[in-house]
């Protein structure tokens, strides 16, 4: 009933996001040209890749696929036994003779790569972190060292930067990107990034973030939303405006830490699951 009322009562929504001729040239970072360059150099020593591209994979054909959960180390006691098996059914080549075995983990930026490394160790070898992990893009800059995992048999782990392709086909799957965590919020840009999270939970009837920030109705202006977000939070400023009877304070909303709040909600599950795709 509650979900009735709200679409009666709310107005016509946006059929189509206006991205207002944006580019993506600048939202591929420097250190991720430097983190392929590095990836490349280092794979003459490297055993097997681990990845979590499910789709393509089954496309190509390749059946060795393990859903993992870090929070829980579901399934994190499987991948060790698959990867030992990936290699010694395969051709090590110029590794024949190296008794230990090194695998690289690679994937977007924010998969949780490092978050993997450290729940192997911590299964196989009762250790803590050894791999900064973080909610956001650009935690790991750099290939790292050897991160040992496991004894018996010896296994090394490379822990790697997110990578994206350096031409996202589209400013759309840009967005969705980003709103995934995979992109710098900065590099986009918060507050059209929130306008797309917006045009989105309207989009797929999401209206979580109704009752989450007490608006009485789903809107489709984005400025109205981000000043209530920016109300309820308590993120308001006192600025001085002049007038033509003299200077007077006024309070106005922070529409960036209410859009910071509204993104990261939505990445939290909060508003709702939402397929992008």
């Amino acid at each position: 009933m509650r979900l009735q009322q709200l679409l009666r009562q709310a107005g016509e929504f946006r059929e189509i996001f206006n991205f207002a001729g944006r580019n993506m040239a600048h939202w591929f970072p420097g250190h991720m040209s430097r983190g392929l360059t590095q990836m490349k150099a280092n794979l003459k020593d490297v055993d097997c890749l681990i990845e979590r591209i499910m789709n393509e994979l089954e496309h190509q054909g390749i059946k060795k696929v393990i859903f993992t959960n870090c929070v829980k180390d579901e399934n994190i006691d499987k991948l060790v036994p698959m990867a030992t098996e990936v290699i010694q059914s395969s051709n090590r080549f110029q590794r024949t003779e190296t008794l230990g075995y090194c695998i690289m983990v690679i994937g977007v930026p924010n998969v949780g790569k490092s978050s993997v490394i450290n729940a192997i160790r911590r299964q196989h070898l009762k250790k803590g972190k050894a791999s900064r992990v973080g909610a956001m893009p650009g935690i790991t800059r750099a290939v790292l060292s050897r991160i040992q995992v496991c004894d018996k048999p010896p296994i090394y782990l490379l822990d790697t930067p997110g990578i994206l392709t350096p031409q996202v086909e589209t400013i759309e799957n840009g967005m969705k990107l980003a709103l995934c965590g995979t992109i710098l919020d900065h590099l986009v840009g918060e507050e059209i990034l929130a306008d797309y999270l917006l045009y989105t939970l309207n989009k797929f009837k999401q209206f979580g973030y109704v009752e989450r920030y007490g608006l009485e109705v789903p809107s489709d202006d984005i400025e109205s939303v981000l000043k209530r977000i920016a109300i309820k939070l308590g993120k308001t400023q006192k600025v001085k405006a002049i007038t033509g009877v003299g200077n007077v304070n006024i309070t106005v909303p922070n529409y960036s830490v209410a859009a910071y709040d509204f993104i990261r909600t939505f990445r939290k599950g909060v508003l709702g699951k939402v397929m992008l795709d």
